[in-house]
């Protein structure tokens, strides 16, 4: 095939396709648009996930109409004048390519009035085809309304998920900059409900609290650090305070919001040691630096960015997070137990809790256990053989360990239980022999509220039914607030917010697994977080409880996750380590 210059409208697609990647990216274009140009408030309607409509209205500095034509040719652009000026950037956008790839890949219409000006303009372009311009009286500001979108390229338009994928992805990213720019109004409408709206009036908590809740809010420890000329701000979460993912660690540099994996090791290794393995924090910061120490021209999206003294950044931010931690959250003095002769006296701290119904729901042995759950051998030593992963011999209770570890004994040894990941194996079993039909509810005596921000909101949504056959009763409850009213007969007693909770914390946004495989991980990850806990006291009774419903699961040696419920001790192995073995 013979070099040949490709035609102007394929190579205005083929640059669309690095700014353009779906739905979010052009909101992220034009809302930067808008900041760029002085906004006080940005509001954003979205249709069937973007690809019907996306329209986004500012009253920033607006187009003259002269150039508003010029505005949707490829590389024009108000913001660089040299090459040298790439080095320098005070802005978000700066490559004149964002109006320009969109317009190629939908039918957009711009419609502005410069500030001051009598008659603003509209232009419209159809596949990168420039119309005519309009002249008209409008108000100062911009709309920018993105029809149809990649309605001529089909190829790109079949790698788009779901509406319901693309709709959180939009959520995830005006949320962003929603807490980036607390001073501009964001109001983001899908398909005609409100997603988010914020007051703008500066006050970043007043932010957080439209987004992830007020007690959340409440709970968020504020930051700061300034070192010549570097300032990192923002807000941390306590230890208490986890996710099961980096998902909301976000990271705004220059008021561009990046991602970088060495910003976020920064943050996590201030964290090190203070966290459970696998649970991440929330953050939100800002860093501003010299625009000449940074370089955001290396990526398409501006996504990402490199630092010239990169080490220097990333030292300051864990430092700028310890000290924040170690200011709110000081280390706590350990407690000695409390001995009184040969009885163990649990510390003032532990409460008794009553574990209820979840013990007396009858267990069968005919368990159909869902696909996809991962199991590992227990721990065991290497000495002495490994038990079948069924078949639990019955088991006398001796006690309670450290209020964590049951002891038992059986016809071949003795065994340690892990209460935790037990009971969690117990609830998981149950659920699942129940999920054919219509679990048991039990009503709560007051119904509880919650907020979430909006993209977790829309997963919550999604999963609304599939809660409703677990034996949940969870309604909406006004822009991403819902209501429990109701949680399954086996949970009574569990916190009813915290177990809807894990339904979006533990999973991503376009996590797409078989229906059987998803509905497994959900119970698992519900009865993880209903399940008591390490260092919570059981009665007597509670404790036989517990070891009769794992003497009746058909995998009662893991939990759901494939962490062992037990170690094993044979008596042929305590026998050779007390020297009974050989001594003869």
């Amino acid at each position: 095939m013979p070099i040949q210059i490709l035609p102007g409208e394929v190579a205005s697609q083929i640059a669309a396709g690095e700014v353009v990647e779906r739905p979010a990216s052009v909101v992220k274009e034009l809302i930067e648009n808008s900041l760029d140009a002085h906004t006080t408030q940005v509001t954003i309607r979205i249709e069937q996930g973007g690809r019907r409509l996306i329209e986004i209205s500012d009253d920033g500095d607006g187009i003259p109409t002269g150039e508003l034509k010029l505005s949707v040719e490829r590389h024009a652009t108000s913001k660089l004048r040299t090459a040298a000026d790439l080095f320098s950037i005070h802005t978000l956008g700066f490559r004149g390519e964002a109006l320009a790839s969109i317009g190629s890949v939908s039918r957009m219409t711009i419609t502005s009035c410069a500030q001051g000006s009598e008659l603003g303009g509209r232009v419209r372009v159809d596949a990168g085809k420039i119309g005519e311009l309009e002249k008209l009286g409008l108000p100062a500001g911009t709309v920018v309304r993105v029809e149809d979108l990649f309605y001529n390229v089909p190829a790109r338009l079949k790698f788009l998920k779901t509406d319901a994928t693309e709709k959180r992805r939009i959520s995830a990213l005006v949320t962003r900059y929603a807490l980036a720019y607390p001073k501009v109004r964001f109001h983001l409408a899908q398909d005609n409900q409100t997603a988010l709206r914020t007051t703008g009036n500066g006050d970043y908590r007043e932010v957080l609290a439209s987004l992830y809740g007020v007690d959340i809010a409440r709970q968020m420890l504020e930051i700061h650090l300034e070192e010549e000329g570097f300032k990192v701000a923002g807000f941390i979460s306590p230890i208490d305070l986890t996710r099961s993912n980096r998902r909301e660690i976000t990271f705004f540099v220059n008021g561009r919001w990046v991602q970088d994996a060495a910003l976020s090791s920064s943050l996590l290794q201030a964290y090190r040691t203070l966290l459970m393995v696998g649970r991440y924090p929330m953050a939100v910061l800002f860093l501003e630096l010299d625009p000449e120490e940074v370089d955001v021209n290396v990526h398409p999206a501006k996504a990402e960015v490199r630092f010239r003294k990169s080490d220097q950044v990333f030292a300051r931010v864990h430092r700028a997070v310890k000290r924040g931690l170690l200011t709110y959250s000081p280390v706590p003095k350990p407690k000695a137990p409390n001995w009184s002769g040969s009885s163990y006296l649990p510390p003032q701290s532990y409460t008794q809790r009553t574990i209820d119904p979840a013990w007396e729901m009858a267990a069968d042995p005919d368990i159909d256990l869902a696909v996809g759950i991962p199991e590992r051998k227990p721990v065991v030593p290497s000495d002495q053989p490994v038990l079948p992963a069924s078949n639990l011999p019955l088991l006398r209770l001796i006690g309670q360990v450290g209020t964590t570890y049951l002891v038992a004994e059986g016809p071949d040894g003795l065994y340690l239980i892990d209460q935790h990941a037990a009971h969690e194996r117990v609830l998981f079993e149950r659920m699942m022999k129940l999920r054919s039909g219509k679990i048991p509810s039990q009503a709560l005596l007051e119904p509880e509220v919650f907020q979430l921000q909006p993209e977790s909101a829309q997963l919550l949504t999604d999963q609304l039914p599939f809660l409703s056959e677990l034996g949940f009763e969870v309604e909406p409850f006004g822009p991403n607030a819902f209501r429990v009213s109701a949680i399954p007969s086996l949970l009574t007693g569990s916190d009813p917010v915290s177990a809807v909770r894990v339904v979006v914390e533990d999973f991503e946004a376009d996590e797409t697994p078989l229906q059987d495989e998803l509905e497994a991980k959900l119970v698992a990850r519900i009865c993880k977080r209903a399940a008591v806990k390490a260092g919570q006291v059981l009665s007597q009774e509670e404790q036989e409880a517990l070891i009769r419903g794992l003497e009746a699961c058909e995998s009662p040696r893991t939990c759901p996750h494939g962490r062992p419920t037990m170690i094993h001790l044979s008596v042929d192995l305590l026998e050779r380590q007390f020297g009974r073995r050989g001594a003869r």
